[in-house]
């Protein structure tokens, strides 16, 4: 059995051709590519967020009795 020939999948190819258009693949490529782009922008922001949420903050205070227990 194994995987498909060249030959297999350049008439699998010529058939989506056949069926879909070109036109209508480009406006599918083009929609992929936008959702992908999206996603690593989203990405990038959430990596932003975390990062500045890590920074430490600094307490100030006094203290009053040292001997608690």
């Amino acid at each position: 059995m194994g995987s498909f020939s060249f030959l297999h999948w350049l008439i699998v190819l010529l058939v989506v051709v056949l069926i879909f258009g070109t036109k209508k693949l480009r406006n599918i490529g083009q929609d992929l590519g936008g959702a992908v782009k999206g996603f690593k922008e989203g990405m990038e922001a959430t990596n932003d967020n975390h990062n500045t949420e890590k920074e430490p903050s600094t307490i100030e205070g006094e203290v009053k009795d040292r001997n608690v227990l």
